[in-house]
């Protein structure tokens, strides 16, 4: 019973990590550009997380055949290489989102990655049920709500966000595909380099970084990177080890309230009540996504 309580607690740490990383963002660009906060930030979590291979990464002693060790490597070096691909493209699409959209929204339009897995699973053959669907229906509404203004548009910030929440639905799938049969944390740690390198080759192309402007937004660079890459995914590695899956997915969910909360405490950010009911039904849709259901016999 302990170790159950202790690795909610450690979920709703990881949430709550998560959900303030949106403010260090947010921040982070009033200073640099996206590729070079990006870049930055992925490469200080790879790091981060050599240590934590060293710890709790070690692969424990089994016998495998010579084959099984090829095909294991190569999950964990090709699974680490695509993840990084579709980390770097969310979180671009995400970054480039937060200079045009609250901080608030971004967590809620973000958290729709939830729902969009199993619409996206359809197209490999996993059954998707009523409640589903219904779930998918009310974060329409709410992301309707949240983002449409009275002339029916919607704003780009809010669009490049949501883009975002699409390709992060591709990284969980992807992530499904290899980390079984691959090292997860290798696997995490690989992909932060990855990222952090393409972020590189852009921040050169398109940006031109000063090294008083990265200094002044070291405190966000810092968080993004140790925190929300490094602390956080070690904790959720620590808390699904004693935690239900669709338990540990719906507290980790709850990074979409912490960052709305987290941008009207620190940023002072206000949301109308539309946007706020908007809310509501985003979070309701993310609950109802994560729900057990029977199977039928």
């Amino acid at each position: 019973m302990n170790k159950k309580v202790i690795s909610v607690a450690e979920l709703f740490l990881t949430a709550f990590i998560w959900g303030i990383a949106f403010v260090a963002q947010s921040v982070g660009m009033d200073y640099i550009g996206p590729f070079t906060f990006n870049c930055i930030r992925f490469l200080i979590g790879g790091i981060v997380l050599i240590p934590v291979i060293l710890v709790f990464g070690r692969d424990k002693k089994e016998e495998r055949t010579q084959e099984e060790t090829k095909m294991y490597r190569k999950n964990t070096i090709l699974g680490g290489i695509v993840c990084g691909f579709f980390l770097w493209s969310a979180s671009t699409f995400q970054q480039f989102g937060i200079v045009n959209t609250s901080v608030g929204k971004a967590g809620f339009i973000t958290a729709l990655y939830i729902v969009l897995v199993p619409i996206l699973g359809v197209f490999l053959h996993k059954k998707v049920t009523p409640l589903m669907w219904l779930s998918v229906i009310i974060a329409v509404i709410g992301f309707y709500m949240l983002c449409i203004s009275g002339h029916v548009t919607i704003n780009k910030g809010d669009l490049y966000v949501l883009v975002c929440a699409v390709l992060f639905s591709f990284h969980i799938l992807v992530i499904d595909h290899f980390s079984p049969g691959g090292n997860g944390i290798a696997i995490s740690c690989i992909q932060f380099f990855v990222s952090g390198i393409i972020s590189a080759v852009f921040m050169a192309l398109f940006e031109s970084p000063q090294i008083t402007q990265i200094l002044a937004a070291y405190v966000p660079l810092l968080y993004a990177g140790v925190m929300s890459c490094g602390v956080a995914y070690t904790l959720q590695i620590l808390g699904q080890k004693h935690t239900e899956p669709t338990v540990a997915c719906l507290i980790m969910s709850l990074e979409s309230v912490f960052s709305a909360l987290a941008g009207w405490v620190i940023l002072h950010e206000k949301l109308s009540a539309k946007e706020l009911l908007g809310c509501a039904l985003v979070f309701l849709a993310v609950i109802l996504a994560q729900l057990p259901q029977k199977e039928k016999q």
